[in-house]
């Protein structure tokens, strides 16, 4: 049985759809930030209760997800998070490297403190071997980058990328150091930035972006490979 869906039942079709988009948002949210992990099973009855929603809103929720290939509908086992492949990869990597350098180059308010004080808590989380917490920080340095483009439409885009990235990164978390060298890389740009070497800084995140696409390529090829 259906929590009880306060308010919604009177609200007309648009805002229904709006609230689909909260939920679908609200997902890649958690997502991005690690709460839902590659082959996470998403429950329609607990996320309906917890969003206080219909089935039905969820489950136009999940078709959004599904095609942003942030989720997958597996018949008989429902809806499960993600484990990008290959092809994913490369399509993420696609848009990184338009979107991010731009930010770089063009984004009229990029907060450089803010990129710093991220790349220390990066530091830290990597002299502690939290991975979790260094990876996160790595996602939070790309996120605030975007934002300083000043953009919604370009924020909510890189919400969806970042989802993505997460679950690919999710893949790589057997390999402490595919993280903790990007630190130093992110140390770079902010140097760059705050030199006002912005074209400088553009040109190295294009060749960051092609060292981290070509290294997930690598150890997704590795584990696919067929045992010896």
């Amino acid at each position: 049985m259906n929590a009880p869906l306060t308010g919604i039942a009177a609200r007309s079709e648009a805002t229904h759809a709006h609230t689909a988009a909260w939920v679908a948002e609200s997902l890649r949210i958690r997502i991005a930030e690690g709460q839902l992990l590659p082959g996470s099973k998403l429950s329609e009855q607990a996320l309906a209760t917890s969003f206080g929603v219909s089935r039905n809103t969820l489950r136009e929720a999940f078709t959004v997800l599904a095609g942003e290939h942030v989720v997958t509908r597996i018949p008989n086992r429902g809806v499960i998070v993600t484990s990008p492949g290959p092809e994913g990869v490369r399509e993420i990597y696609s848009v990184r490297r338009i979107l991010e350098p731009a930010a770089v180059r063009w984004g009229e308010d990029v907060d450089v403190d803010a990129l710093a004080a991220i790349v220390a808590d990066a530091r830290d989380a990597r002299e502690r071997g939290d991975i979790a917490e260094m990876a996160g920080a790595n996602q939070r340095f790309h996120e605030t980058l975007i934002r300083g483009t000043g953009s919604k439409l370009l924020q909510e885009l890189m919400t969806r990328v970042l989802a993505q990235m997460r679950l690919v990164f999710h893949t790589m978390s057997r390999t402490p150091d595919f993280h903790s060298h990007y630190v130093e890389q992110n140390a770079r740009l902010v140097a760059l930035l705050a030199a006002g070497r912005r074209e400088e800084a553009a040109d190295t995140l294009r060749g960051y972006m092609d060292q981290a696409e070509a290294e997930l390529l690598e150890h997704l090829s590795a584990d696919s490979a067929p045992a010896k």
